[in-house]
């Protein structure tokens, strides 16, 4: 990957100012601060993202590290992990964001992340054990393929072991800060 500047900072802007946004809804959500108006611009903000990453991606490919920066390509990655309301969407981006893994252009713990949850928002079985439920129970790991040999796979992808991972998001999310209802959250920290 590459330290210089960016082919488009101009995407690269769009991007991170769309992710942050957004990430800020998100966290205000966990924290149970928003109302029911609040919530749907929350809504449609995340279906505008995606409508604009599916432009981008339509244009460009995947807006990796040489085209937007290593920021722009963390933000273009959250924005499509958040577009749980296109699974079709979220495959897409998946299988580009791979290609640029393998081009040296994107993280694959990006790409792992992306994988799992384009697979529970289709309603299939994570392989990685990125996706969490919060909920007023707790967090609860979303249904995992093959269990026994989940640490084996997120060593292959650069991820620690998946108790170590759990520790970390349970200590993160208190009790106080989880909504009502039960968001997918990701063991990057993204919500």
């Amino acid at each position: 990957m590459t330290t210089t500047a960016p082919q488009r900072p101009d995407l690269a802007r769009e991007l991170i100012a769309r992710a942050q946004a957004s990430a800020a809804h998100r966290a205000r959500r966990l924290r149970n601060q928003l109302d029911a108006v609040q919530l749907g611009q929350a809504r449609h903000a995340d279906h505008a993202n995606t409508k604009v990453l599916r432009r981008i991606l339509g244009e460009h490919d995947w807006p990796g590290h040489r085209l937007v920066g290593p920021a722009a390509a963390h933000a273009a990655w959250s924005i499509a992990l958040h577009s749980d309301d296109d699974p079709a969407f979220q495959r897409a981006a998946t299988t580009l964001l791979g290609r640029a893994v393998q081009a040296g252009d994107a993280l694959v713990q990006h790409w792992a992340h992306l994988h799992d949850r384009a697979l529970i928002t289709s309603g299939r079985d994570q392989e990685y054990g990125t996706q969490l439920l919060l909920s007023a129970d707790g967090i609860k790991l979303c249904p995992l393929s093959a269990p026994t040999s989940v640490d084996a796979r997120r060593a292959t992808v650069g991820l620690p072991p998946l108790a170590v991972a759990l520790k970390a998001v349970r200590r993160r999310y208190t009790p106080d800060s989880r909504a009502g209802e039960a968001p997918t959250v990701d063991l990057a920290g993204a919500a």
